[in-house]
């Protein structure tokens, strides 16, 4: 061998130590990723499983405004981050822009309880990837603004009239649990409804006088085929509410509230 390699010509003994780098740097390099890191910049990210259209419209359906913070008049985008792991399972999850306590238990319930991921790629890997999705909750009235308790803002050129925000908010005798049981108790699925295997929530608003009874009473977001006006029908019949006090004495409110149709 020593012979052999002492006969090569003086260009080819050239060439081979231009390569040695790059040998070398192809044994070195890429390098495979490590078991447990987590990355937050792949060359393939993670993707839900179904596309993102898909899985925004998750969120979308199966998103249940807490009651608390209907009734607290909040709303907001809560950020929630996750770890994507290689088989796709979500772990990790954790809220790192919080809005309100009940709506960040929400997004959290809803990241944990969604579809599987398709796992992140990177230099030929399958890895584990940090993703953050933002999870929006708004209260829609009728014409899609924000709901605020207390009086609505006045016209233009109508006299203005002070938006009070209630010392203690309206509440259900008994107890929002109370509320949402005789709700189901006293539901009529419609057969409609049934027939075309509809189901979901029926955004209600209505306002709680100041002895306790429910009025105005009115879908914001629809179901249809029967369950708009079986949501209607459920409110108007509900048991009295303790109403919101302000200074000690009894005001109106206004609230929004989602009455769920489930087969």
């Amino acid at each position: 061998m020593k012979h052999a390699f002492r006969l090569l010509p003086l260009a080819a003994l050239l060439n081979m130590a231009a390569l040695a780098p790059t040998v070398a740097q192809k044994l070195k390099y890429p390098k495979a990723p490590a078991a447990s890191e987590i990355y937050d910049a792949v060359e393939k990210p993670a993707v839900p499983v179904g596309g993102v259209e898909a899985y925004a419209q998750y969120l979308a359906d199966k998103q249940q405004y807490p009651t608390a913070a209907l009734q607290a008049g909040a709303q907001g985008t809560v950020t929630v981050t996750f770890v994507v792991e290689k088989t796709g399972a979500i772990s990790n999850v954790t809220v790192s822009q919080p809005v309100n306590p009940a709506l960040d238990a929400e997004a959290i319930r809803l990241i944990k309880g969604g579809p599987r991921w398709t796992p992140a790629q990177h230099r030929g890997g399958v890895v584990r990837q940090r993703a953050t999705v933002p999870i929006s909750f708004e209260i829609p009235t009728e014409n899609g603004a924000a709901a605020t308790a207390g009086t609505p803002a006045p016209a233009a050129g109508a006299a203005t009239t002070q938006v009070v925000k209630p010392d203690q908010p309206a509440r259900p005798v008994g107890g929002t649990d109370a509320f949402f049981e005789w709700i189901q108790k006293n539901q009529k699925y419609p057969a409609l409804a049934l027939q075309r295997k509809v189901q979901g929530k029926v955004l209600m608003e209505f306002v709680v006088q100041k002895d306790g009874t429910l009025t105005e009473i009115k879908p914001v977001q629809r179901l249809g085929s029967g369950l708009d006006e079986e949501a209607i029908r459920l409110i108007k019949a509900a048991p009295k509410w303790q109403p919101a006090t302000y200074q000690g004495q009894p005001m109106k409110q206004k609230m929004v509230l989602p009455v769920l149709f489930t087969l």
